[in-house]
């Protein structure tokens, strides 16, 4: 086993916040229903400093557990990071002590940087309670829109 798949066990033994965040300044969310890798992730903003700032961060997410380990890293080191420091994050860096991420998980970083971006460009637009709330399971089980299509991997 490599040391790369015993950190994500250790993450996930015991993954950070985790579950809604009932009173986010912000939410994001990224994926397909079409392949089943979601993640939504909330931001709670406060002042320190005279800047906004990150105060907590959460995530759901149904992935695989390397999106659930990266976006539980990247939830812990988003605390206390401004809007433009948390926007030069890249899927990498938010994968923190877990390190550089196989070839084939990359895309497990970019789904947890996507939610990221989304949350954090949603910022200005403020989280409306009159909303209905739909869960990522409800849009899972929503039916596709448009047709599926194909695209070959080069080798």
């Amino acid at each position: 086993m490599s040391d790369f798949e015993d950190k994500v066990r250790e993450t996930l033994a015991n993954p950070q916040n985790q579950g809604e965040m009932q009173d986010a300044d912000s939410v994001g969310t990224v994926g397909s229903p079409d392949c089943g890798d979601m993640l939504r992730m909330w931001l709670k903003f406060t002042e320190k400093d005279g800047k906004k700032v990150i105060d907590r961060a959460s995530f759901q997410s149904f992935g695989c557990q390397t999106a659930i380990a990266v976006a539980s890293m990247a939830t812990e080191m988003l605390k206390g990071k401004t809007i433009d420091e948390a926007s030069q994050l890249n899927a990498q860096e938010l994968s923190g002590d877990l390190g550089a991420l196989p070839p084939m998980k990359i895309h497990c970083g970019q789904l947890v940087e996507g939610a990221l971006k989304n949350a954090l460009d949603a910022n200005d637009t403020p989280v409306s309670e009159s909303e209905p709330s739909t869960t990522l399971a409800s849009q899972l089980q929503d039916k596709p829109k448009g047709s599926i299509r194909i695209v070959p991997l080069e080798d």
